[in-house]
């Protein structure tokens, strides 16, 4: 079964993982002063943990035991941190986002192809429904509104009017013909068949009439055997009977048997994915209920008996909003919590002690050594990392279910009762806990009343400090620039409502469907050229496509990596005009079912007038992208933002408020919230850099297409022309000639080549084609007529 095999990959994959943490426990704990040693240890586990993610993926997909999956789904979640961690140290130290692995590459026998990193299919798969739901939603919002694009329809002349209705008139004619003439043969038929019976059968005619019916008969059995041949070849039909022999020809039936198979597993697996678990809580609170409350009861009440030994007197019993006596007494026994509280009064014994010396003997103040003699520590060592911990625990839980338990490997694998009673155990008891402290609580008062002779008007600290903060808080003066009135007037609505504002005004647009991978292009390893001093090296489209993964799509797909992973929150794409920024924006959307507002000055202009106008429409892009998130904000044209000149028009002044509204935006979005700020440009030199890059953590260079991607000779999956005009619906032939098309497009951008081929194969031009093949010339005479990207522009970028 294909079960089987995923499982052992699984095993696999986590065997490597776990040598990976043994190494990173011994080498990135240490401090290293040599950079070049430090670049290429991050550049390998960069890679190995690449592997690593893409196997742990594809184990992902195909697994069909839930507690499995989620499993490997905890683990591929700390894989992806740890990849974006390690990235972010590696662009830390060589101050760029683009690294050359070359020499790692070649070390680790590997292609360049394996250092693109795989999306999860999980980002959209488990959202499916939902999303499903929220895009008919929205086509239906905006059909309503008018905003849907549709096929334009346009009205027809006179002259077209009369030509349809002539060719409607002669096939009517034609067929009243067909008709009249079809009558006439069956007459004239009839006739000669009667003549035939009253002068008798010929022996010879007769003969021909049965030859006819044999021959017939044959070939149209001859034709069924073929056509079922080519059916089953195609997996288009089930094991029947062909020739009588209740079984398949031997060429077809082990290609057939494995056809039916795979099929009738993809559906399987897809109905055991979404079972549902069962719950056993109902079962644990009968069964433990009555344990786990005695058992509270006696630790919290030997804690209350332990504090007052120890301090003289009974603790304060932490409020609700606090979580309790959890926050204390989870997990801890009463020798513990004495522990603790004789080692706190004996560190603020000492702290007290050594301020007080301090006072006394405290040295004069020592002068700053002048910045030429200072002496800077130049060791790198690894730091904190959030992903370490996930990493561990999913360890030991694969230690769980392939060491400790039986890990068969059938495809129906069902569900493990202990280990969802061991997630629900903990569960119950906070159910139960509520309870407890409830009684506790009364319990501690009727103490204090009793030995300590207090009334329990006494709060506790945190609950005071609560209150108190409350309370402070209701009286506070509203500062100046709030708007109250506008966030309560927001409270008050639904987000189906402001989703439809949002929508009708045309900033939340439709999605258009296109893949990242459909973002063409190919690694030039003879591009790497040594770099000018101060310059940033303009990636390849495969480096393009990894940064968009890294700092945009895995991000947004998964809760615990944004949660946890380095937070970036704002995107710039800059590059030429036509290279591709609005399909990376819409691509991130799609591999990750994101909303798209577009926030681009131009769609602006008479929506939400003022700042108090942008201010509501921000609350409101806030609030809906925060509660369906994921979601991408998107702002094209970004340099009229931070131009350097005065405003002129409603579209500047809207650009210079967006400007100002953009910090306090970013501030509000949390590392709970997946939403991303994007932006595109196409002149980021015109605008004032200063701001420019405070507002954009990560800026992306866009490049133009190489020789290597305009041609791809010597690939198989098609360069940017032969894919386009094949799109297109042309045809290519030896006139066509691909080499001298991507010579001459030489500094020409993707849009370029997009437009002439469409402007080339028109629709008049497609039905000439059979009898005029594409010629070179036609497409090289089009693309004459645009201007390209030159050299002094895009070491401008650089």
């Amino acid at each position: 079964f294909p079960t089987s095999t995923y499982v052992k990959l699984w095993a696999d994959t986590q065997r490597e993982l776990d040598i990976m943490l043994q190494r990173e426990r011994e080498e990135f704990l240490q401090p290293e002063e040599d950079r070049e040693k430090v670049m290429k240890m991050l550049a390998t586990a960069y890679i190995q943990y690449l592997e690593i993610f893409r196997n742990l993926e594809e184990a992902h997909d195909h697994l069909i035991h839930q507690q499995k999956r989620a499993a490997v789904r905890q683990v591929l979640d700390g894989v992806i941190g740890r990849i974006l961690e390690i990235k972010k140290e590696m662009v830390a130290l060589e101050k760029s986002e683009c690294h050359r692995m070359d020499d790692i590459l070649m070390d680790l026998q590997r292609v360049p192809e394996d250092i693109d990193i795989p999306i999860p299919k999980y980002f959209i798969k488990e959202n499916l429904s939902i999303l499903q739901d929220r895009e008919r939603f929205l086509d239906e919002i905006l059909l309503n509104a008018g905003l849907l694009e549709q096929e334009p329809v346009t009205a027809m002349t006179l002259e077209e009017g009369i030509k349809v209705v002539q060719v409607a008139e002669r096939a009517r004619q034609g067929r009243a013909r067909a008709a009249f003439m079809k009558r006439i043969y069956l007459e004239e038929k009839r006739q000669s068949q009667k003549e035939h019976q009253e002068m008798g059968k010929n022996p010879d005619d007769a003969a021909t009439c049965i030859q006819k019916v044999w021959r017939g008969y044959r070939q149209r059995k001859e034709t069924e055997k073929l056509r079922e041949e080519e059916m089953v070849f195609l997996g288009m039909n089930s094991a029947e009977m062909i020739n009588g022999t209740g079984s398949l020809p031997p060429d077809l039936e082990a290609m057939s048997s494995l056809q039916i198979g795979a099929g009738k597993a993809n559906v399987l697996q897809g109905e055991v994915q979404e079972r549902e678990e069962p719950s056993f809580r109902l079962e644990l609170r009968q069964t433990e209920g009555s344990h786990i409350k005695e058992t509270l009861q006696d630790q919290i009440s030997q804690c209350f008996i332990e504090c007052r030994h120890i301090t003289g007197r009974f603790p304060d019993y932490p409020p609700e909003n606090t979580g309790g006596s959890k926050a204390i007494f989870i997990e801890k026994h009463p020798e513990q919590v004495a522990e603790e509280l004789a080692a706190k009064r004996e560190a603020e014994k000492k702290e007290k002690e050594k301020n007080g010396k301090e006072e006394k003997e405290r040295p004069a103040v020592k002068k700053p050594p002048k910045v030429g003699k200072q002496i800077v520590d130049d060791s790198w060592k690894m730091g904190p990392s959030n992903f370490l911990s996930i990493l561990e625990e999913g360890s030991s839980q694969y230690k769980v279910f392939w060491e400790n338990r039986d890990n068969r490997l059938d495809f129906l694998q069902d569900h493990d009762p202990e280990l969802i009673k061991e997630g629900e155990r903990e569960e119950v008891e906070d159910e139960i806990r509520v309870q407890v402290d409830e009684v506790m609580q009364e319990k501690l008062l009727k103490l204090k009343q009793a030995v300590d002779g207090e009334t329990g008007a006494r709060q506790s600290k945190a609950g005071k400090g609560e209150k108190g903060k409350k309370k402070k808080e209701r009286h506070r003066k509203p500062r100046k620039g709030e708007h109250e009135n506008l966030v309560m007037s927001l409270a008050c609505r639904t987000i189906d409502s402001l989703y439809q504002e949002l929508a009708e005004a045309g900033l939340l647009i439709k999605v258009k469907n296109v893949n990242l991978s459909d973002y063409l292009g190919y690694y030039d390893c003879l591009r790497n050229v040594p770099r000018q001093a101060g310059a940033q090296p303009m990636p390849s489209i495969p480096e393009v496509r990894q940064l968009v993964t890294l700092y945009g799509i895995l991000p947004l797909g998964s809760q615990t990596v944004h949660e946890n992973a380095p937070l970036v929150k704002s995107l710039l794409l800059a590059g030429p005009a036509g290279v591709g920024k609005k399909m990376l924006v819409h691509a991130i959307c799609t591999e990750t079912g994101a909303n798209l507002f577009n926030l681009t000055p131009s769609n602006l202009v008479g929506k939400y007038p003022g700042r108090d106008g942008l201010l509501m429409m921000f609350h409101m892009i806030l609030k809906v992208g925060k509660e369906l998130q994921p979601s991408v904000v998107w702002i094209g044209g970004t340099e009229r933002l931070y131009s350097k000149g005065a405003p002129k028009g409603e579209e500047e002044v809207n650009a210079k408020r967006l400007a100002r509204i953009l910090p306090p935006f970013l501030r509000a979005l949390k590392p709970k919230d997946r939403v991303l700020l994007v932006g595109t440009t196409a002149r980021p030199f015109d605008g004032n850099p200063g701001p420019f890059c405070k507002a954009f953590q990560k800026i992306i260079l866009i490049p133009k297409p190489d020789y290597l991607t305009r041609c791809g000779k010597y690939f198989t999956s098609g360069p940017l022309w032969k894919h386009y005009i094949l799109q297109s619906g042309g045809a290519l032939t030896k006139l066509v000639n691909l080499n001298c098309l991507a010579h001459v497009s030489d500094g020409f951008t993707q849009g370029h080549i997009v437009d002439t081929v469409h402007t080339v194969l028109s629709e008049l031009r497609l039905l000439q084609m059979p009898r005029k093949p594409l010629r070179t010339a036609e497409f090289v005479t089009s693309l004459a007529r645009h201007d390209p990207v030159y050299k002094e522009e895009e070491e401008t970028f650089q």
